[in-house]
């Protein structure tokens, strides 16, 4: 339904996207009604996912903030399944590195895809995968965001994440460097109030399909000679095997920050995201009947 209200070349807001899915589906007064328990409509919650499943694998497209149109991979999904689409003929247009479609195992890895789970889910672990998958659509529109902008506010971004983080400490601050003649330093962050100890960060917004180099890495550790024997490197993309196997033997100790592990990061320290909502889990109190 969201493809076949698409299919015009109209770009829409998500808000009136769902208004117009609803209107082709011919939802009732009643249904539209219909609330999940998190109070959002049944409704906006299903068309909502719909259009984020889509977008992962481009079949729309975000031209502007909180915009969508249809793009040629929509049209052709429409076309070869015209009596509705699943989410396994989605994952065949995902990206070979995309790991939205699996679960999270016990150790963070990914797992077999969600239909395909060999054994039922208790409801605990149907919430934490839940959870999981929203934050990964969350993380992939964080990245999405992040190159969008331009380069001096992703610089902000990093500097205010570290801070969130803890460094800086008490009384300590960051600031982002002068556009040119940086040297290769996007930021400090005094961890003191006096400024004797300090964090140097560079930031790197690339494109997923870019990785960044062992030349880039060892120019951030040649800005840093004479200032500090480390340092932070943040990138959007990600980090080559020779960028990464270069920084194992350098003294300097230089932490590689790539897209997944930063927008995992915003996401636990609450930088770019806001809590949208809580639930409560509860259990029997056995002292109560005791």
């Amino acid at each position: 339904p969201v493809l076949t209200v698409m299919s015009d070349g109209i770009s829409r807001p998500l808000r009136q996207l769902r208004r117009d899915v609803e209107d082709v589906v011919g939802l009732t007064a009643e249904q539209r009604a219909e609330m999940l328990g998190s109070g959002q409509s049944r409704s906006d919650n299903r068309i909502g996912w719909a259009v984020s499943f889509l977008h992962r694998v481009d079949a729309l497209h975000r031209p502007s903030r909180g915009q969508y149109v249809i793009t040629d991979i929509g049209r052709q999904l429409l076309q070869r399944h015209p009596n509705g689409i699943t989410e396994t003929d989605l994952k065949a247009y995902a990206k070979p590195d995309d790991q939205w479609w699996l679960p999270a195992t016990a150790e963070g890895a990914g797992a077999t895809p969600i239909e395909e789970t060999p054994t039922p889910l208790d409801p605990t672990e149907q919430v934490e995968q839940g959870i999981t998958r929203i934050h990964r659509e969350v993380a992939a529109d964080l990245l999405s965001r992040l190159v969008e902008n331009d380069p001096t506010f992703f610089e902000h971004a990093v500097v205010k994440l570290l801070l969130a983080m803890g460094y800086g400490g008490v009384g300590g601050r960051g600031v982002t460097t002068a556009l040119t003649n940086d040297g290769g330093i996007d930021g400090v962050i005094d961890q003191d109030v006096l400024g004797l100890s300090k964090v140097y960060v560079q930031a790197k917004r690339y494109s997923p399909g870019n990785s960044v180099q062992r030349p880039e890495v060892q120019g951030f550790v040649g800005a840093l000679s004479g200032k500090a024997d480390g340092g932070v490197f943040i990138t959007t993309s990600r980090f080559s095997t020779g960028a990464t196997e270069w920084v194992r033997t350098v003294p300097a100790r230089i932490i590689l920050i790539d897209g997944q592990r930063l927008t995992e990061l915003m996401i636990e320290y609450g930088v770019g995201v806001q809590v949208q909502r809580t639930y409560r889990v509860v259990e029997i109190d056995e002292d109560f009947f005791t």
